[in-house]
């Protein structure tokens, strides 16, 4: 039924055809001395008249009336104002569905004073009486306003509720590729926190330990096995976003957590550069994305104080949980001292560490604070909020 619709909607002269074979369908009325030709004349014309009612429609009603006017007021086509009824109702419903109300009016009146003073006049003598006629006259092309007001509605209905299945294909459609942006944006955050902190470490230690390779040749093993290990963390960390990139959620397990905090402090802590770490408070029960940006905001803290903190800078880490309480904070502090040593290379940096820690802050609706203490060093203070 939708195919025959939207069939007819694209070949609407179609539905004209059934108009134009109702004024064919019977002979004119015969009039003494009028050629039969002369007769078709007026049919002919209303004919004319309906064809461009679509593209023309205040013309192709101007036209009828005229018509009918000509029909009136001559004997010889009086007879066949039944025509004429049925060619100005076409041209009301043409108005209505164009939504032209007032020329419809003006036409429906014009007519309907035609159709009166006929009836009351020069064609009084109808077998059904003027009233009669003028009703089922009146009644019809009424009846065609009101199916014209009927489809202008239906169709702008269905207009818009196509318009809004078109918004909301398109809605869907900004929505997927918004998701697709923020896994991309996590993604980039979650390479740039793991890189750029396990390569920071690598060429730190690897720098620390070309310098000590004559003096202590221990300190140049424990140095090569942090390398190493660092590295292999590097590597089944990118491995799990990768699974991430193919698997999608699901691959999301198993994530850094706080308890892997101690051992992320030790990782860094060399004989010239000692890192404290305290942690307070109840982790049980903490949301597994919470935990998360914690590690990841101290990973960055201190990612930033091996890249731009003398060799010799000494770090302390505070990480307080909180209680159970419905709505608890996770306060993370990180600062580290100026150190007296020469500062190292600079390593390159992306710009997007404390841009990182902004945004994993504001997922939880917390605050960050970043700046330079009193002694030359360099401070993190980071607040999560977790619950209502």
């Amino acid at each position: 039924m939708q195919r025959l619709n939207l069939w007819f909607r694209a070949h609407p002269w179609v539905l004209d055809l059934p108009v134009y074979a109702l004024l064919v369908s019977y002979p004119p009325g015969r009039a003494p001395g009028w050629p039969v030709a002369l007769l078709w004349l007026p049919i002919a014309a209303l004919i004319g008249a309906l064809a461009l009612r679509r593209r023309h429609p205040r013309a192709a009603a101007v036209a009828v009336l005229v018509i009918a006017l000509v029909q009136y007021t001559n004997d010889g086509f009086a007879d066949d104002r039944l025509r004429t009824d049925v060619a100005v109702a076409v041209a009301l419903y043409t108005l209505a569905v164009h939504g032209d109300r007032r020329f419809g009016a003006a036409v429906f009146a014009v007519n309907a004073v035609l159709r009166v003073a006929w009836e009351t006049t020069w064609g009084g003598d109808s077998a059904n009486g003027p009233t009669l006629e003028i009703l089922t006259a009146l009644t019809m092309q009424v009846a065609a306003w009101a199916l014209g007001e009927y489809v202008r509605s239906r169709r702008r209905l269905d207009a818009e509720v196509a318009l809004r299945a078109v918004q909301a294909e398109n809605e869907r459609h900004a929505l997927a590729r918004a998701a697709v942006a923020e896994e991309r944006a996590n993604i980039a955050r979650e390479l740039h926190d793991v890189l750029a902190h396990s390569v920071s470490v690598i060429v730190l230690n690897a720098e620390g330990a070309k310098l000590m390779r004559h003096q202590d040749p221990g300190a140049v093993d424990r140095t090569l096995d942090t390398i190493s290990q660092t590295g292999r963390g590097a590597l089944a960390e990118l491995r799990r976003l990768l699974e991430v990139l193919h698997a999608g959620e699901a691959a999301r397990a198993p994530q850094p957590t706080t308890a892997e905090l101690r051992d992320l402090v030790a990782q860094l802590t060399t004989d010239r550069r000692r890192i404290e770490i305290e942690v307070t408070g109840d982790d049980g029960g903490l949301p597994a994305s919470a935990a998360l940006q914690a590690y990841r905001i101290v990973q960055e803290a201190l990612t930033n104080m091996i890249k731009h903190a003398p060799a010799d800078a000494d770090g302390r880490v505070t990480v307080h949980f909180g209680g159970h309480e419905p709505r608890r904070e996770i306060r993370i502090e990180v600062t580290n001292s100026g150190g007296t040593a020469p500062p190292a290379p600079a390593l390159p940096s992306s710009g997007r560490g404390l841009a990182g820690m902004a945004q994993r802050v504001e997922m939880y609706h917390g605050r960050l604070h970043t700046g330079s203490t009193e002694d030359g060093g360099y401070r993190v203070a980071a607040t999560l909020v977790v619950g209502p």
